[in-house]
């Protein structure tokens, strides 16, 4: 069964719904037949590749509300960050354009650690305060989850994935999908947000019933038959 999971790297929920989603699949029983993909999608596709001012501030003027109200949010995350064992820090995040970033990720799964890429680029941004959307910052955090430094340059240098990145925002449009992170079990179920462990692992069992239904049993079932090595008789 497939997990297909929209989001972004500077979408501080998203790092949470991550936690949530593993700890969730960590108790599903048919885990190892799950297979997850992470598809692209830029919460603000025009953004420049590092915005000025602190993060606050920005929330604040996003927003329309007081600074001190925006710091109180920002505690809030940081607060649900850390019960799922991250440890978000605000003041040092430096955002930017993320279409760099969910290439690099692309590349990622053709190598088989996409998982790994994405990880590495959220714990990057929320963190460690890189400079996300700065090219040379996205190498070196490349090459540290497992990728060639060189293959990932030259991946930012003429634009490959750039499709591939199009493709998930325009299939997330067809779906319906306005907010990340977003969650789609098997092409049957979405889940929308970061929802608790509980919630996303009961999404996981439906999704399953859904693309293996049981067999209908029909007929009598005290009529003759063989099971093992024991036959009716």
């Amino acid at each position: 069964m497939r997990v297909e999971i929209w989001s972004d790297v500077v979408c501080p929920w998203c790092y949470i719904g991550k936690r949530n989603f593993e700890a969730a699949l960590a108790d599903f029983e048919h885990r190892d037949e799950v297979e997850v993909v992470w598809r692209s999608f830029e919460l603000d596709p025009r953004a420049p590749t590092l915005r000025e001012g602190d993060y606050a501030s920005r929330l604040a003027r996003k927003y329309g509300m007081p600074v001190g109200e925006a710091k109180a949010r920002l505690a809030g995350m940081v607060s649900a960050a850390a019960k799922v064992g991250l440890d978000f820090d605000f003041d040092k995040a430096q955002v930017g354009n993320t279409f760099d970033a969910h290439r690099l990720i692309h590349l990622g799964a053709k190598h088989g650690i996409q998982d790994a890429v994405k990880e590495r680029l959220l714990r990057a941004t929320f963190t460690e305060g890189e400079a996300i959307g700065d090219p040379d910052t996205l190498v070196r955090l490349a090459a540290d989850a497992g990728l060639d430094g060189d293959e990932a340059a030259g991946v930012l240098e003429d634009g490959t994935y750039g499709d591939d990145v199009r493709a998930d925002e325009a299939d997330a449009e067809e779906l319906g999908v306005t907010a990340v992170p977003f969650f789609v079990v098997g092409r049957k179920l979405g889940i929308p947000g970061a929802q608790p462990p509980d919630v996303m692992l009961q999404a996981l069992r439906r999704a399953w019933e859904k693309t293996h239904p049981r067999l209908e049993i029909t007929g009598e079932e005290t009529a003759p038959g063989c099971e093992g090595d024991a036959c009716a008789v």
